[in-house]
């Protein structure tokens, strides 16, 4: 079948982007544009009908609403990861609405203490937006990077959950 690209509007967020394959979860981008006048929709691809992309961007609205969410029982594409990019992941996704850990916490949740550049590292490439939260590590002398969406998006994703950096 394949890959295929949605894309969704939050109000006053903007728009975000799940690429999918058959209830697997390939990419979630918070591309966020703040776009005026934007609509609460999703552009539907192929096979958008099966309902696991229209429930996930639902999900993923109630998250930028401050509503509390989880995400794990969202299957996520792991093929790319190594071993200890797994282990990243696997503890990327156990940490808890609300909840920071340091980069060199994070390393060490993952079995490898003193990775933390590692670990800082695999959170500026995640893929997985939301369901594997990267916004909820943080450096330890403040609050870190956050990829192409920004230090400004990763503020409002801990205000939401209630964290004040």
């Amino acid at each position: 079948m394949g890959v295929t690209r949605h894309r969704y509007v939050v109000d006053g967020w903007g728009v975000g982007e799940v690429w999918a394959d058959e209830g697997v979860l390939v990419v979630h981008e918070l591309t966020f544009s703040r776009a005026t006048g934007a609509r609460r929709a999703v552009e539907h691809g192929a096979r958008a009908n099966d309902g696991f992309v229209p429930a996930l961007c639902r999900r993923f609205e109630a998250h930028l609403g401050g509503e509390p969410v989880a995400y794990d029982d969202v299957a996520v594409d792991e093929g790319w990861c190594s071993p200890f990019q797994a282990e990243l992941l696997g503890a990327l996704r156990a940490i808890p609405w609300g909840e920071v850990v340091s980069y060199g916490e994070l390393a060490a949740l993952a079995g490898r203490p003193g990775a933390a550049r590692a670990a800082a590292s695999f959170c500026a490439r995640n893929r997985f937006a939301l369901v594997v939260p990267c916004h909820r590590v943080v450096a330890a002398e403040g609050i870190g990077g956050y990829g192409s969406s920004g230090v400004g998006v990763k503020r409002r994703l801990l205000a939401l959950e209630g964290v004040r950096m």
